[in-house]
C-alpha cells in the first residue's frame, strides 16, 4: 500500500494519521493531540488536543479538544512515543499554579530588562 502513495512533503505524513503527535507552532506553543487528517498545505486536524505549558521540570495542560491548525504556523511535528511519555521526568501541576509560576517568571524577566 505504501508504494501507491507518492513521496511528497505532505504524503510522508500518512504514517502519522491516528497517532498521538506533538506540534510546535511559530509562537512557541506546544500542542499534543491525535492527528486525524491533513491536506497538501500541511494543515492539520487534531483531536483530543491539549496545549502543554512547561516551567522547569513541571507541566500543565490546557484542554482544547478538536483543533484545525494552519500549516504556515507549524514549525515541527512529530510522533509521541507512548511508552516513553509515561516515563518522562516531569511533574504535572494544576493549571492555575502553572499560570502563577509563568507570570512570576515573566515579571522577573521584565525587571531584568
Amino acid at each position: 500500500m505504501d508504494a501507491l502513495i507518492p513521496f511528497t512533503t505532505s504524503g510522508s505524513l500518512v504514517d502519522l494519521v491516528d497517532k498521538k503527535v506533538l506540534v510546535v507552532l511559530r509562537d512557541g506553543r506546544k500542542l499534543i493531540g491525535v492527528l486525524r487528517s491533513y491536506d497538501q498545505f500541511a494543515n492539520f486536524l487534531l483531536e483530543s488536543t491539549v496545549e502543554r505549558l512547561y516551567n522547569g521540570f513541571e507541566f500543565a495542560d490546557i484542554d482544547i479538544g478538536v483543533l484545525l491548525i494552519r500549516g504556515e504556523n507549524v514549525v515541527a511535528l512529530g510522533e509521541i512515543d507512548l511508552i516513553a511519555e509515561d516515563e518522562i521526568p516531569l511533574r504535572q501541576i494544576p493549571l492555575d499554579e502553572m499560570r502563577a509560576k509563568l507570570a512570576e517568571v515573566e515579571v522577573s524577566y521584565n525587571v531584568k530588562d
